[in-house]
């Protein structure tokens, strides 16, 4: 027979042995074209600019179909 544990073991201490789990808030910063947050050494999602040029074209929204 394998062997037991005496007793429960707190949730803290289950705590104690993940803390390496845990998530990370990713770095950002603000793109000098249109000041809204992009991560570093990235494209910028909303103007589609780096290093001061633009590299892909930004998606605009679509106009919706009235119906």
């Amino acid at each position: 027979m394998a062997p037991l544990p005496k007793r429960k073991y707190p949730k803290a201490r289950q705590g104690e042995r993940r803390q390496h789990l845990g998530l990370a808030v990713p770095a950002m910063m603000e793109c000098p074209q249109c000041k809204s947050p992009k991560r570093p050494h990235h494209v910028c999602p909303v103007c589609g600019s780096y290093d001061g040029r633009e590299v892909i074209e930004a998606k605009t929204a679509k106009p919706k179909k009235a119906s």
